[in-house]
């Protein structure tokens, strides 16, 4: 048999390349890189190429806790962080590489400080340390001054800090003090006393009575119409009040009985003066007073030396009266003890008092405003009204309203009426005079006038 020829095929183009077949050539390649990688195995040694196994056939595994799991997995390295370990063990491909470092610009202060060379180097470290000296004493009197107890409530004379404003002859008044501390730069911010401390103890979100809720127990929805009847009996009474001591303390009378007292009250002053005049016009025609003459009656010697004796005689009965006063103290004096220890305990207790109701107003809702607060009614549910369910249940309050009333109780917003709508003020309307009818005025008679005498 005759050998058979390759087909031989024209390299001319890269197509033509394509064709030939070059596997063998690629996989010794790829061998070879797979080498310069991993290594080859003639340069490796035994103990990486092999593995004596010295453990016994029946070898229990050891059990690891949960936490020396995780000790163990602490110290291996993340699995995210795998694909940047350098595998590979190929060399570089240029031996002599010059790794030039780049020179930073400017002074490197740290080089300075640890290896100093230079004279200036020397000069600036001891700089350094004389200004590192003058800090540290800086901040150890701050430190001081920070420690020594100092009431920051305390209440300070502004006049003491700026000099020249306080005088011991009192040249320079207080309002002056405040105008020169202005211009000065230094202001004096006058802070209310409400700010240091609580202005009400009211709460911000009250839960409501157990009483409200939409199924409550018949004790505490009992309770709470007990507070409501209260509150209203209280509200009857005090408008009770207000009628008894204003309409009705005044009696009624017709409207013929009210005019008749109107003419009478209107004509009282006339009557009197005709019935004077009448008195005053006699039979004779005379014109007399109505009273007698004054006469001038002199007090005699003897009169006037009875009513001296009549003053020294009580001014004696009062001395002894003080006297007899004092021995009978003398002789109660325990009983006197006892009623002074008595009303100095009254006194405290009083004393008490006052400052329990000082303390109670100092927390109590302030008048902001023109009106005073007033607790708003409780939404309450009567028993029929109660449905059992939420789906069912009646709403009877508005969040916004209650909103709006906890800001009123806690001195926020001032007490304010719903005013309704405002009437619109009535604008007096114009023509402009540009839109008014053309009308006769003084310049055109005049005009109408100097025509006429000229014809």
């Amino acid at each position: 048999m005759s050998a058979i020829k390759k087909k031989r095929i024209s390299k001319k183009t890269k197509s033509a390349w394509r064709k030939t077949d070059i596997k063998d050539v690629e996989e010794f390649l790829e061998d070879q890189r797979q080498e310069e990688r991993v290594g080859s195995f003639a340069e490796k040694k035994d103990d990486e190429l092999f593995m004596v196994d010295a453990t016994p056939l029946k070898h229990k595994p050891a059990i690891l806790t949960e936490k020396q799991k995780r000790k163990l997995n602490a110290k291996k390295p993340l699995r995210s962080l795998e694909a940047l370990n350098n595998t590979s063990k190929v060399q570089d491909p240029i031996v002599k590489r010059n790794r030039v470092r780049q020179k930073k610009s400017g002074r490197i202060i740290e080089e300075e400080v640890r290896n100093p060379t230079k004279p200036r180097h020397f000069q600036a470290n001891k700089d350094r340390e004389r200004y590192y000296e003058t800090l540290e004493k800086k901040l150890k009197k701050e430190d001081q001054l920070t420690k020594t107890a100092k009431d920051v409530w305390a209440e300070e004379d502004f006049r003491d800090k700026i000099p020249g404003l306080k005088d011991e002859k009192g040249w320079i008044s207080k309002e002056l003090a405040l105008h020169v501390t202005k211009n000065v730069g230094k202001p004096v911010i006058k802070v209310h006393d409400s700010i240091r401390h609580r202005t009400t103890k009211a709460k911000k979100f009250a839960a409501p009575p157990p009483g409200l809720s939409y199924n409550p127990s018949l004790d505490d929805h009992q309770a709470l119409l007990k507070e409501v009847v209260e509150r209203e009996e209280k509200i009857i009474k005090e408008e009770n009040h207000l009628k008894r001591v204003t309409t009705q303390m005044f009696s009624k009378v017709t409207p013929e009985e009210r005019d008749t007292r109107r003419l009478q009250e209107m004509r009282s002053g006339l009557d009197d003066e005709s019935e004077g005049e009448a008195n005053d016009a006699t039979e004779d025609g005379e014109y007399r007073t109505i009273n007698p003459p004054v006469e001038n009656k002199k007090k005699s010697k003897q009169s006037r030396r009875k009513e001296l004796q009549q003053k020294e005689l009580q001014k004696k009965q009062a001395e002894k009266k003080a006297l007899k006063k004092q021995i009978a103290d003398l002789n109660r004096i325990k009983s006197i003890k006892t009623e002074v220890i008595a009303e100095e305990e009254a006194l405290k207790i009083l004393k008490k008092h006052r400052k329990k109701v000082e303390l109670k107003k100092k927390f109590e809702t302030k008048r902001l405003g023109r009106l005073k607060y007033v607790d708003p009614d409780i939404d309450v549910n009567m028993p029929e009204d109660i449905a059992g369910n939420l789906r069912n249940v009646k709403p009877e309050s508005s969040l916004l309203v209650d909103r709006f009333k906890n800001f009123q109780k806690r001195n926020i917003l001032p007490v304010s009426v719903a005013t309704g709508k405002q009437k619109s003020k009535k604008v007096k309307r114009f023509p402009r005079s540009t839109h008014k009818d053309p009308g006769v005025s003084f310049q055109m008679l005049r005009e109408q006038r100097k025509v006429g005498q000229t014809y």
